[in-house]
């Protein structure tokens, strides 16, 4: 008997708790026993919510792709060129730290083959869309737009998965690391814009 006032949202919700305690590697280590255990319910009382763990897995990815999306639009509202690069970089970087194992999540790349990844897809076009507006003050040629935007995924995925794996062993600064790095990235994207 499922648990009362389980439903795929809820299900869905509980897996993203389970997420959040079990770190960066948490996506990837995902079981529905270990939701359905969170929900109080056997394995196959799961599968009247949602249909396989990749299914689940879908639905992780796509309502972290839409909270990544709603932080990075919030710290860039205003803004745009270098400054909103910068602020996209910290709420990318924050997400992180606060959710390492629903950041995870957000690198799933939807197959856009697949009509299952169909939502999927619609959050990504949302994050790109933003990332788009952030870096329309540079004065960016469309065409290159792609590619400041996978410079800057890059290289702050990069950064954030060192620190949230401890990979930085030198007692110096992170935010000042941080903070050199971004600034690469935008002296790189301007310099795209201006070549």
């Amino acid at each position: 008997m499922p648990r009362a006032g389980l439903t795929g949202a809820a299900v869905t919700a509980l897996a993203l708790d389970v997420l959040d305690e079990g770190g960066v590697t948490a996506f990837d280590r995902l079981t529905l026993a270990a939701v359905a255990g969170r929900a109080g319910v056997a394995v196959p009382s799961l599968y009247k919510h949602v249909a396989s763990l990749d299914d689940l897995r879908r639905r992780l990815a796509v309502e972290a792709v839409a909270e990544l999306t709603r932080a990075i639009a919030a710290a860039t509202i205003g803004r745009s060129g270098p400054e909103a690069i910068r602020a996209a970089a910290e709420a990318v970087r924050r997400y992180a730290t606060e959710h390492p194992g629903r950041y995870a999540a957000t690198q799933v790349a939807p197959d856009l083959a697949e009509p299952a990844d169909r939502e999927l897809a619609v959050r990504a076009e949302e994050t790109l869309a933003v990332l788009g507006a952030a870096l329309r003050g540079f004065g960016l040629p469309e065409e290159r737009s792609v590619d400041a935007i996978r410079v800057f995924r890059s290289a702050v995925h990069g950064f954030v998965m060192l620190e949230l794996t401890g990979g930085f062993g030198l007692p110096d600064d992170l935010d000042r690391s941080f903070e050199l790095l971004v600034d690469a990235v935008v002296t790189g994207i301007a310099a795209a814009a201006a070549g």
